[in-house]
């Protein structure tokens, strides 16, 4: 990882799940602090991350936190993201992360893999508002 991302906390993201781009924009509504940057995993941005981080192409667990050089996946991204919210929502994610790994990680794959059943699949990535669009890589 190279030394401007050690400093960033990256949210990388399905954008053609309506699932992930409803995170996104509750995540945007709700941070304590404006400190996330996002990059749909469609897009060149988010192609270039996902190789930097190791990860295939069509990497398809919907979401992936990358925070100060470091690179959570599954459960613990979405936990992590959910702690840098304001409260109540920092509280439910702190106490989530007691849940054993393996158990969240059963549930967030269950989700991850129905996501397009259940919530839909747009045809085209999510563009941002003018106000927002900084906040995208």
């Amino acid at each position: 990882m190279n030394e401007g991302i050690q400093q960033k906390k990256i949210i990388l993201f399905d954008g053609v799940c309506n699932l992930c781009n409803g995170s996104v924009i509750f995540v945007l509504q709700r941070e304590k602090e404006p400190v996330f940057q996002f990059a749909s995993i469609q897009s060149e941005a988010g192609q270039r991350l996902l190789e930097r981080c190791g990860l295939p192409k069509d990497y398809s667990e919907a979401v992936v936190l990358i925070q100060q050089g470091n690179i959570y996946l599954g459960s613990t991204a979405a936990l992590k993201i959910g702690q840098q919210l304001r409260f109540p929502w920092s509280f439910f994610a702190s106490i989530g992360l007691i849940i054993p790994k393996l158990i969240r990680d059963w549930v967030y794959k269950q989700i991850a893999m129905h996501r397009y059943q259940w919530f839909g699949k747009r045809n085209v990535c999510m563009i941002p508002t003018e106000n927002l669009r900084a906040r995208f890589l």
